[in-house]
Parts: C-alpha cells; structure tokens; sequence
C-alpha cells in the first residue's frame, strides 16, 4: 500500500443518539443518583442475568468495594495476577491485605489454575511451602501475623474470561470469595456463561477505549443481596439506607456514577451487539493480513472462551525481535502501538514494598517483554488494518537482534 496514514490508537464509537442522550439529561436538574443510573442498572441487570448491579465511577472503584463486600482486610491473603493493569492489586493494596501473585497461561495471559490450585494448598498449609508464594518483604502496616487466604481476584485478560471452572472448584473447597475483574471483557463468555456472573462478583469498566464507554465508569454486578446494599452504601458516603443526607452508616467513598454518563452507557448498551461485532471484525482482519508475517503470534482463543469481547488485539513478537525497536519503527510510520502490561510485581512501588526482583514470574515478564497492543476500535477500517500489518512486515526487518 501506498503513502502514509496516521492510525489512531483507539477511538470511542459514538453516535447522535449517544450525544443527544447525554444532552437531555443535562437540560434536567437530576445530574447525580436519578432516573439514569437506575435504568443503567437495570439493563445489566437484564443483559447477564445478576439480580443486582451497582454503578460506581471507575472500574477500580468496583473492584475496591468488591473488596470491602468481601470482608478482606489487614493482612489477609488474596491470590492474583501480576499480568494486568495495576488496579486489580492497587484495590488488595487499598485495605492492606497482601496481593499474593500467580503466574499466567503463556497462550492466554490469565491465571494459571494449576498453580494457583498449589498456591492455595501451599498457603492453607503454611510453614515452608507457603513461603515460596509470600514476598520477600513486607510494608511495616503488613508486619506480624498473615492471616488466612481470602479470596481470588483473577482478570479476564484482553477480553478472554480466565478458566472459571477450576478457579471455583478451588474457591468452594477452601470458602474463598472470587472477585471476577472482567472490565476488559464485556459481552464476552465462558463455556457459554457470561462474563462478569463466573464468580461471586463481577466487575465491568467502560473507559473510552473499553467495549462501551462512559467516560469514566464501571459497574458491578452480584446476585448477594446483602453485599449489594454494602457496596450501594459504600459508593454513596457509607450512606446506608434510612441515612439522611448527613448521616453515614458505614467509611464510605465518592464512587457515584453521575447521570450524564449513565445516559451515555445506557445509550451504548443499546448497541452492545453491533459495538462487538465491529471489534471483531476488525480482529479478524488483523487475523487474515497477520498470518503469514514471520515473527508475530497473532492472539490465541481458547476452546472454553465461547465468546471473546475484543478489547485489545495484542500479538506476541519471537524473542529473536527487539519489540521495543519495532514500536519506534512503527511509530515512525503513523502506527502507535503499547507494550501491554508491564509486569506488576516489578512496578517501582510493588518492588519497594514487597522486595519482588526480575525472574519470580518468568511468563508474565516474558509476556511483558513481548507483547504489543496494536491500533484497535471498531471503527477502524479494513484499509487502516492492512496498513498497520504492512508496516510490521517492512519494520520487522530492521527491527531482529544482533546475532
């Protein structure tokens, strides 16, 4: 292909109906816990089947509250992924228990169940073998006796719910609660069942470049009733019901949805099916022109991801490709492209307080080093994906190791 297009990283579809949806509300004088949110509620309530969903204003904030509905405080043990974006540890982090990490599925980059089924029983068991799982060091807030494990926190990766059958099997066996982090993987299913509803609680986000988009947002749901009231309260002040204005039950935070974006994913869940049918059309694409491009693994979908939300397309580069060489090539050629994720454990933060050194977990750095997130929204078309495949077949050229 000829000449030079410059591909944007990712675009939000946004229609006449979205914008004019927004601007009704604002001509209202109801821009905080009215008729919008509600009925926002509701329809996720109808889309998954979950009795109750709450909106909160980030993804993040869901997880935090699914956290605090769970009862995991100081020094409990949660098990997790250090391949993710770090909100899904931040939110451990935010009550001082203890993220305990579990190292990933190299095909798909979610929980590996066999280990975390060891990391359990090792933990359980304490002494020597729980060791190897806990880190090195401790912040002073954690010094004295761990508790028990808690809970499961694992994150459907890229849109691919992880493996949720063993997960709960492991989870029912040693009463732990499973917080299902699936704010990349609306619309998306496993083994037939959707995602978000795979574990006690489940967390949906929608930022710009998520599936649906609110702005800012997120949305939990759970079929607890007791927890729900708990984290309605929590996102509202600690406000419980009965509480007047000035009146607060419970610690609580500012994690209201607002109206205006509960409009605006109100009007995109309306679309949901289109939304996810152009994003993988756009994948597919991105599956034909990659395939016969040496050096590149294209994303790989497991038999029981009976549905997969494309929230990113992220190939694998060989380790004989200098990646970080390759995004600058690319870059230069009006392709923006991201290393995704940069491991957690060897985040500065994470490093500083828990002592974690490069090598604890060999495939989520190995991915961490090799992964690429390449331009993607549905609205790209198939003349910008044949471009960004044409520009790494001519950058990969320049872009292998010296021998």
């Amino acid at each position: 292909m000829e000449g030079f297009m410059k591909i944007r990283m990712s675009s939000p579809n946004l229609t006449d109906a979205d914008r004019a949806a927004v601007n009704a509300v604002v001509q209202t004088p109801n821009l905080s816990m009215g008729p919008q949110i509600k009925a926002f509620e509701a329809a996720f309530c109808q889309l998954t089947g979950a009795q109750h969903a709450i909106g909160v204003n980030s993804g993040t904030a869901g997880l935090h509250l699914c956290i605090r509905a769970a009862g995991i405080g100081v020094n409990d043990l949660v098990l997790t992924t250090p391949f993710s974006f770090v909100s899904s540890t931040n939110v451990i982090l935010f009550e001082n228990a203890i993220p305990i990490f579990v190292d990933v599925d190299p095909n798909t980059g979610n929980i590996d169940t066999a280990q975390l089924s060891q990391a359990v029983e090792d933990l359980s068991r304490g002494g020597e073998a729980a060791q190897r799982w806990l880190p090195r060091t401790l912040p002073t807030v954690n010094q004295g006796s761990l508790k028990r494990v808690k809970g499961i926190l694992p994150v459907d990766v890229f849109g691919q719910p992880a493996d949720y059958d063993p997960i709960n099997q492991i989870a029912s066996h040693y009463d732990l609660a499973v917080i299902e982090d699936s704010c990349e993987a609306l619309g998306g299913a496993y083994k037939g069942r959707p995602a978000g509803t795979l574990g006690d609680y489940g967390v949906f986000a929608f930022y710009p470049n998520k599936q649906i988009t609110t702005g800012e947002g997120g949305m939990i749901i759970t079929n607890d009733e007791q927890a729900a009231d708990f984290m309605r309260a929590l996102r509202n002040q600690g406000r419980a019901p009965g509480d007047t204005w000035l009146q607060h039950t419970h610690l609580g935070y500012n994690y209201r949805l607002d109206e205006m974006s509960s409009a605006l994913g109100l009007s995109q869940l309306d679309r949901l099916e289109e939304l996810l049918r152009n994003r993988a059309q756009v994948a597919a694409w991105y599956d034909h022109h990659l395939v016969n491009i040496p050096g590149i693994t294209p994303p790989q979908i497991v038999p029981e991801t009976t549905q997969v939300s494309w929230f990113v397309y992220v190939i694998k580069v060989d380790p004989s490709i200098d990646r970080d060489r390759l995004a600058r090539l690319l870059e230069n050629d009006g392709v923006p492209v991201r290393p995704y994720f940069s491991p957690i454990h060897l985040q500065p933060y994470m490093v500083k307080m828990f002592g974690y050194q490069p090598g604890d977990y060999p495939v989520t750095e190995d991915l961490g080093k090799r992964s690429l997130a390449l331009p993607f929204s549905g609205l790209m078309t198939e003349e910008e994906v044949l471009y960004v495949c044409e520009r790494i077949a001519d950058a990969l050229i320049s872009a292998h190791k010296a021998a």
